[in-house]
């Protein structure tokens, strides 16, 4: 079936308390995308971010992000009084995420709401607690100790604690008590709200896909609290890191400086981690997107304390072995194999054991130096899901201001854009005419906005993941206009 839908991630909502969270403005933003017949939202990973903002380096793979909790629903539940937060200086600028303030305002707001939350539990919350007790544990106990540490990594912790010693952290659980029911509480509510967004948006035909990051960072509650999963050395530090080689972008590659994974050792017990990972993921979304897919058919590992990826090199990784343990345990997942990049044969034969849809993005299409790219649209085959751009590309007007003469001749030859609209609709109108059954346009792009709305630029710091969109921009007039494109190219839902 053919469908449709939008890449928007739930920070980027409007929002007068500095981020967007789950709340009205992501209802609001299901019923404009229900009423310009869309089928998907995506969104991207939704884990706690660390230090960079990213959201691909998070100190849970399990957790939730405390930034997206919404505050007029808490006050809404009683939880939170309005001078209690509406007060504070969220920042500026509507359209940036101001990291550093919201990290500095949001938490002394949440305590609030979860000493009274504590005051008159829910019924559902002990269920909660029995539930995530594999992971959140360890998340609270690495986040109390964290606060304690001033924010320093777990690397950097005294031995004892570090090290996971029995009596330190029986200690530790009976010093940072309340500090404990506070990192739950949190994850409680975060869910909670998760929960009823997702209920919300699906009873309006609208579903999740998620995104994945194949790797966790290093300074996360995954290391710290199962270092026999990863590549380290008997000083707990990486034997090597992730990243990807050098390529026509970035001479030096991109050092990426996640710890990489035992495979020997996950075989041994059938992936058991990556399967409760991906159960825990499935329980979130209705599709998952997995990131830099081709990682587990080969890894490129750095050398630890190296400063590039230049002397880095391939390894091979569990291969289709992975997903099949997975499926044994789960059944047929939905997941969407993000396989962007070189591929070599043993890729695209995983590739095309696993089932997955892949992914073509229009803008690696049109490089006029080159031979017959994969991207172009003649090249298509159904499973697959089409994209303008991703959240790491530059939006469609900014791509096209930003490429050479000869390519950008290329692109508008090939597609036959029009000089209207910026060209971002004829990329847009491009992509949900192709064979693709799924295909994912940018919020950005459908308000048209240039290289100042960018999400994230590779191998770049200081200025990613901060775009917002500003109050009332999505109208009801955009919702008829994408709908009317939506129905010419037959991606209405049925």
């Amino acid at each position: 079936m053919r469908t449709s839908g939008v890449l928007m991630s739930l920070t980027s909502l409007p929002s007068p308390y500095g981020v967007g969270s789950m709340g009205k403005a992501a209802r609001e933003f299901a019923d404009f995308l229900a009423a310009a017949g869309q089928t998907w939202w995506q969104i991207l990973p939704i884990g706690p971010t660390s230090y960079g903002d990213s959201p691909y380096q998070s100190f849970s793979t399990f957790a939730g992000n405390p930034y997206l909790i919404d505050l007029d629903d808490l006050a809404g539940e009683g939880l939170l009084k309005s001078h209690e937060y509406k007060s504070l200086n969220w920042g500026d600028d509507p359209h940036r995420v101001d990291y550093g303030l919201l990290h500095e305002n949001r938490f002394p707001v949440l305590r609030k709401a979860v000493r009274r939350l504590h005051l008159a539990l829910p019924e559902d919350y002990g269920a909660f607690l029995s539930a995530n007790e594999s992971w959140l544990g360890d998340y609270a106990l690495f986040m109390a100790l964290k606060e304690a540490n001033h924010g320093r990594p777990w690397q950097e912790w005294e031995e004892p604690l570090r090290c996971r010693e029995e009596k330190a952290m029986e200690k530790a659980r009976v010093k940072y008590a309340r500090d404990l029911r506070f990192w739950e509480g949190v994850q409680y509510l975060f869910f909670h709200q998760w929960e009823g967004l997702k209920r919300y948006a699906n009873d309006r035909g609208i579903r999740f896909i998620g995104d994945l990051p194949i790797y966790v960072s290093a300074d996360s509650a995954d290391v710290w609290a199962r270092p026999e999963q990863f590549q380290l050395d008997g000083e707990l530090r990486p034997v090597e890191v992730a990243g990807v080689p050098p390529d026509g972008f970035t001479a030096d590659g991109q050092l990426w400086g996640n710890p990489l994974f035992d495979w020997e050792r996950m075989a041994q017990d059938g992936y058991a981690w990556w399967i409760e990972r991906i159960r825990r993921q499935k329980g979130f979304y209705d599709v998952l997107r997995i990131d830099h897919f081709r990682g587990f058919d080969e890894y490129f590992a750095v050398p630890y304390g190296e400063t590039t990826a230049r002397n880095g090199y391939w390894k091979k990784g569990p291969g289709i072995a992975l997903f099949r343990a997975v499926e044994a345990r789960l059944g047929k997942q939905n997941i969407i194999a993000e396989d962007l990049g070189y591929l070599n044969d043993s890729v695209r034969q995983m590739l095309s054991d696993s089932g997955f849809p892949g992914m073509k993005v229009l803008q690696f299409a049109f490089d006029s130096r080159g031979g017959e790219s994969d991207y172009l649209p003649h090249k298509y085959v159904p499973n697959c899901v089409c994209y303008v751009g991703t959240h790491d590309n530059d939006t469609a007007v900014g791509w096209l201001e930003s490429i050479s003469p000869e390519d950008r001749q290329f692109a508008v030859d090939y597609l036959k854009l029009t000089v209207g609209e910026g060209g971002a609709w004829g990329l847009m109108r491009s992509a949900l005419a192709t064979v693709a059954d799924t295909v994912i346009l940018t919020a950005q792009d459908l308000l048209g906005l240039g290289s100042e709305a960018r999400m994230n630029e590779p191998s770049t710091l200081g200025k990613n993941w901060q775009w917002r969109a500003g109050e009332g921009v999505f109208t009801p007039e955009l919702a008829h206009k994408l709908r009317r494109e939506t129905a010419l190219y037959y991606r209405l839902p049925r």
